[in-house]
Order: C-alpha cells, then sequence, then structure tokens
C-alpha cells in the first residue's frame, strides 16, 4: 500500500490487525477470517456490535489496544507470537520509522500497513479510492491466498462504479454537506476533499466551497445557514455518541430515522436549511466509508439521493446482495443508510 516490500515464509496464521475493522475486509475473502487473527485494537471503529459479532464467528480474539497508538502494548502484541501485523497510517503514524514498526522488525515480526491515507507519513501519497481499492484487495488476496477472489471483487466493483458514473455523464455537481460527525450537540464538522469528498465525487457531488481541509473541517453554524446547499448527509453507526444516529448492520432502520430527525430538531437552527426544507435529508453508515470494499454502496446510494433522475434504476440494496451472496463470509445486514 505505501511501496514497501514484505517477505513472508508462508501465509500468515497468526494475523494481529491494529485497525479491526480490516476483519471486514478478510471476510469477502476468506470463509473465517476470525480463525487467522489472535490480536486487533480500535475494536469500536467496526461501528456495530452486530458486526463485531458476525465476523468473529464465535471465536475470542485478544485486544492489544484501543483507537489510538498510545494505547497498543508492545509487550501484548509479542505475547500472542503473531506472524503478521497489519497497522494503518493512524495507528502507527511515523511510518517506516515509528517505533512500534521499528521495534517489531528488530524482532523480525513482519509488518505491513492496510492503508496509505497519511498526511504525515513522507511519501505516503494518498491515491484516489479506487486505486486504494485496488491496492487493498491485491495485498489481502495475497495474504490469504485468495488473488483470485480479489480479482473477481475488484472487477465487480469497477463494473459496478462505471455504471454509476456512466449514468452521472454530463451532470453538475450537487453542493452537499457531508457531515462527518453527527451529533446534536456538536456542529458542523464537514468532510474534507480528500477520501470522503472524493467519494462524493464519484456520486455527483461536491462540499461546500468553504471546505478546503483535505480530512475534514469544522465549519461555524453561520456559514452553513449563509451557504446555499441541496443535500444534507449525515453520518451515524453502532457505538452510541450523543445523540448520533443509530445507523449500521443489525439496527432497526426505524432508530436511524429517529436519530436524523433528532438531529434536525435537536439544532433549531437546521430547519432554515434549504437541502432541510426540501427534506433532502440523509444519513449513512459510517462503514461504507471506512472499509474500502463498501465505499461502491455509498457511492450508489449518494448518487442515487444527489441525482435520483439519472439514478431511478439504480438499485444498491442489490449491490449489497450480490456482495453478500458473492463475497461475504458473513451476510451483511441492510439497509446501511436512512433518509428523512
Amino acid at each position: 500500500m505505501v511501496g514497501r516490500e514484505v517477505r513472508l515464509p508462508a501465509l500468515p496464521r497468526r494475523i494481529i490487525l491494529l485497525e479491526a475493522h480490516d476483519l471486514l475486509t478478510m471476510s469477502l475473502l476468506h470463509a473465517d477470517p476470525a480463525s487467522l487473527v489472535v490480536g486487533w485494537a480500535a475494536v469500536d471503529r467496526i461501528d456495530s456490535e452486530w458486526l463485531q459479532e458476525r465476523l468473529t464467528n464465535g471465536q475470542g480474539i485478544s485486544t492489544v489496544g484501543k483507537q489510538s497508538p498510545e494505547t497498543v502494548s508492545l509487550e501484548g502484541l509479542i505475547a500472542l507470537a503473531p506472524d503478521l501485523v497489519v497497522t494503518t497510517t493512524f495507528m502507527t503514524p511515523q511510518g517506516d520509522a515509528d517505533p512500534l514498526v521499528e521495534r517489531l522488525k528488530q524482532l523480525s515480526i513482519p509488518v505491513v500497513l492496510s492503508d496509505a491515507s497519511s498526511n504525515t507519513i513522507a511519501g505516503a501519497q494518498t491515491a484516489d479510492p479506487v486505486t486504494e481499492l485496488r491496492r487493498s484487495l491485491n495485498m489481502w488476496g495475497v495474504l490469504l491466498g485468495a488473488s483470485a477472489k480479489a480479482n473477481a471483487f475488484i472487477a465487480f466493483y469497477e463494473r459496478e462504479l462505471a455504471g454509476i458514473t456512466g449514468r452521472l455523464e454530463g451532470t453538475k455537481p450537487v453542493t452537499t454537506y457531508l457531515e462527518v460527525q453527527s451529533t446534536v450537540d456538536d456542529c458542523c464538522w464537514a468532510a474534507g476533499r480528500r477520501i470522503w469528498g472524493d467519494l462524493l465525487a464519484l456520486a455527483g457531488g461536491q462540499p461546500l466551497p468553504g471546505v478546503t481541509a483535505p480530512w475534514f473541517e469544522k465549519l461555524s453554524l453561520e456559514y452553513l445557514l449563509s451557504t446555499p446547499h441541496d443535500v444534507y448527509i449525515a453520518s451515524g453507526g453502532g457505538w452510541a455518541s450523543g445523540s448520533r444516529p443509530a445507523i449500521g448492520p443489525g439496527i432497526d432502520p426505524a432508530l436511524g430515522r429517529q436519530g436524523l430527525q433528532r438531529l434536525v430538531d435537536g439544532r433549531p437552527a437546521f430547519n432554515h436549511l434549504a437541502s432541510v426544507r426540501a427534506k433532502r435529508v440523509y444519513g449513512i453508515w459510517t462503514g461504507l466509508i471506512t472499509n474500502l470494499p463498501l465505499n461502491i454502496l455509498f457511492v450508489a446510494q449518494a448518487a442515487k439521493w444527489l441525482h435520483p433522475e439519472q439514478c431511478v434504476d439504480l438499485d444498491p440494496a442489490a449491490i449489497l446482495g450480490h456482495i453478500n451472496r458473492e463475497f461475504a463470509a458473513f451476510p451483511i445486514q441492510g439497509p446501511l443508510w436512512a433518509s428523512i
């Protein structure tokens, strides 16, 4: 993912994931990925207790850290005798120079990165999401001895994406307030122009003009009220955080709709937004962004919201159904989005 070459003596059988949601990617290529995982960190970022239970498949996985780099225990990693540690640019922010990576290499424990999305590591240039997806699936295909299935998923993803972008050819981008952290008591965190913004662009959207940061940017409520936009897309998930909308696998869809309504009602000024007045208020499970293989579902659903006439025949639920039938070891229960 970041241009490093890593040699392994055999397919890994004792993997530690410093980003637990990588288990979902593994589950699209392997029938029982938890059988290969002895430890993980950042479990909450799976953002669905229901999905976490499905992916672990009744097997115990040791927790080696929480959601930030300083919580990872080197001793805890070593004690599990891993034959591979899979990290990320967030959990080991200094890349090859990160003290944790250096120590693991000194101990002859191979380390690979499962993403290249960093603005802190020299040389780790963030690619577009489609290129990231190809790199990620190719890497996991090799690690799991499942390159044929990885190639099949890449072909499926590219075919679905081409169908979406073909429908949107010649359309004008729809200005959208895409929110990375949606809680009543903390406004207004807009998605930046990279990753979330890249996917929004594929769906025929564009962020508000005042958003210039690559990752996320806090906008003033006054700016949001004074800047015209057509659509508001909030984010939600399975873990509780204030009045965050409950949207995700295994969650009653009614709770997602109720959560969106609370966001609007709990921020009285939001009733003055053009997007709210036009009833173009939507919500997504954060996993559609954080899990590369599921990005296609965000692009499809967002395109349908932003360009309903061009995408009248586009069926995101059918795309999820295909993923569940052809790839997922444990089918992902939808819907993974909501609207009011």
